[in-house]
């Protein structure tokens, strides 16, 4: 696997853009709004463990960082930590996930929809670029980000799809996505530089990986995150799923 390079220059106005090599997208709050499942299933596990439900604004600060995470914080805020001193928190954390993978994999479709514009930019980016790679990398668990994608034709566009428990390592960690570049450079035959690589994605999180990874990143603050990921600062945004292609030169 490549050595990290220097992180990514900031462009300027006026920057002209060489056409991107390789395209990366975000899954949660990029492509699809699944904050409803989540907060349902987040729940879910609350209550299962005797505690009232969280409301979705508060949830969906939690997401971006991977399942752990977004139970971690939830049991934090619920205070069901402080309420179960008898159970070590490596076990009640363990047993918390488990209960919410298991249910967010019934119920990861129930209210999750694409966000207007993304098959038609993705679409379009393919029929003007059909050589030109995408990936999907996300913190969720791969195999319903995998089943996700699936179900609403993103497959069709992307060769990879990557989950948060698909390397040792979870986003804003680049493995991942060095990855994704070296399966690109063997998809297309020809070398790709990381600073021809975009990451797409709505939070800090995606700012900070393209950032590791010596990247360029546009944020989408249509998402889930537009707070973390206006302090991020990514190279560009956009405010619409429509406006990807324009944004990346396609």
């Amino acid at each position: 696997m490549p050595a990290a390079p220097h992180a990514a220059p900031r462009l300027t106005e006026g920057t002209v853009l060489t056409p991107p090599k390789l395209l990366v997208f975000d899954l949660d709050g990029t492509l699809v709004d699944s904050q409803v499942d989540l907060t349902n299933s987040v729940n879910a596990m609350l209550g299962h463990f005797g505690h009232g439900p969280l409301d979705v604004s508060t949830i969906a600060t939690y997401i971006g960082d991977g399942a752990p995470a977004l139970v971690q914080r939830a049991l934090v805020q619920a205070h069901v930590l402080a309420q179960r001193p008898e159970a070590p928190d490596n076990i009640l954390l363990k047993s918390a996930l488990d209960w919410f993978v298991d249910y967010y994999r019934q119920h990861k479709l129930d209210f999750t929809y694409v966000y207007p514009g993304v098959l038609e930019s993705m679409s379009e980016i393919r029929n003007r670029h059909p050589d030109l790679p995408m990936a999907i990398l996300t913190n969720k668990p791969v195999i319903p980000s995998r089943a996700i994608c699936s179900h609403f034709g993103f497959d069709r566009f992307c060769f990879q799809v990557y989950g948060g428990n698909s390397f040792p390592t979870k986003k804003p960690d680049p493995s991942a996505f060095f990855q994704l570049i070296a399966e690109a450079q063997e998809l297309c035959g020809k070398p790709i530089l990381p600073r021809e690589s975009w990451m797409i994605g709505d939070s800090h999180v995606d700012v900070q990986t393209a950032r590791a990874a010596g990247a360029c990143s546009l944020g989408c603050t249509f998402g889930l995150s537009p707070a973390s990921l206006a302090a991020a600062s990514p190279d560009k945004c956009v405010d619409h799923a429509s406006d990807w292609p324009a944004a990346l030169g396609l």
